[in-house]
């Protein structure tokens, strides 16, 4: 996810502030009181008063109440977090291992925000851009979480692995044996298809292991910018300290990007065998 597609997040998150305050228990005692004042009581000593002034006033307080919430950095905060982590469906994600690093990942980046928000100008500025990098970074390990379990979940992988040395052995032993030229050239080719799913497979599951170590490390790394986030000054925002941040972001999801791309090439080339 790149800085633009943020937008549309800030915008479901407006409009989530905006509904949740209109149909808040605010808005309806606000609305309870207003009726019952408008039907109810009638001020005879304001020279010029009109029952309806009490419905101008309870629209006044309501849109008070509203810019409240809207200008809230909490509130705002809160329904980004809510909208942004909303893309991201954790149930689909069956190993509670990667489930577990996405979720620590998520709270990380709720506290980024929190950070954010206890400072003004260029330095919230920064630190909002820094986020907007860690959007792609999170959408990356949601994406080799989705990758892991393809392959933890892929019973034919797990069967191939016991099945494929016992074949490359068997017709080993054949050709051997075998006298007929022709038929030893055919069994000599489907030893070579099977060293070759042989070694796919071995380099099915050596990938998985490694794109389960990018994770935890990409996990470790996003807790190290965090601390790094929270010890930025506001002199500091246009440092090289600040610089060399958004670089290690980048050499992460670049680094996630290629990880992702070995297990999808691993993939094609496990099924071409097929």
């Amino acid at each position: 996810m790149s800085r633009n597609s943020l937008d549309p997040v800030q915008q479901r998150a407006f409009g989530a502030i905006l509904r949740n305050a209109v149909l808040s228990w605010q808005t309806g005692l606000t609305l309870l009181v207003t009726l019952v004042l408008f039907f109810g009581v009638q001020i005879t000593n304001i020279p010029g008063w009109q029952n309806w002034f009490w419905l101008v006033l309870g629209g006044v307080a309501e849109a008070a109440f509203i810019v409240s919430n809207l200008t809230d950095p909490n509130a705002a905060t809160q329904a980004v977090a809510k909208a942004f982590e909303g893309q991201f469906d954790l149930s689909q994600i069956h190993s509670p291992v990667s489930r577990q690093r996405l979720q620590s990942a998520l709270e990380y980046r709720r506290n980024m925000m929190t950070l954010a928000t206890r400072h003004q100008g260029a330095m919230r500025a920064n630190m909002q851009q820094t986020i907007s990098d860690i959007n792609d970074w999170i959408g990356h390990m949601y994406d080799l979480a989705l990758h892991i379990d393809a392959f933890d979940n892929n019973d034919l992988v797990e069967r191939d692995r016991k099945m494929v040395p016992e074949q490359i052995k068997k017709t080993s032993q054949r050709i051997s044996l075998e006298s007929d030229p022709n038929v030893k050239r055919d069994l000599e080719e489907q030893l070579k298809t099977l060293m070759q799913q042989r070694d796919n497979l071995d380099a099915t599951v050596n990938s998985v292991k490694r794109a389960e170590i990018q994770l935890e490390s990409t996990l470790s790394s996003l807790g190290t910018i965090y601390a790094q986030m929270s010890l930025l000054g506001t002199k500091e925002v246009d440092s090289s300290k600040a610089q060399r941040l958004r670089l290690e972001i980048k050499d992460e999801v670049s680094s996630l990007q290629d990880t992702i791309s070995a297990l999808d090439e691993v993939q094609s080339q496990r099924l071409q065998l097929q």
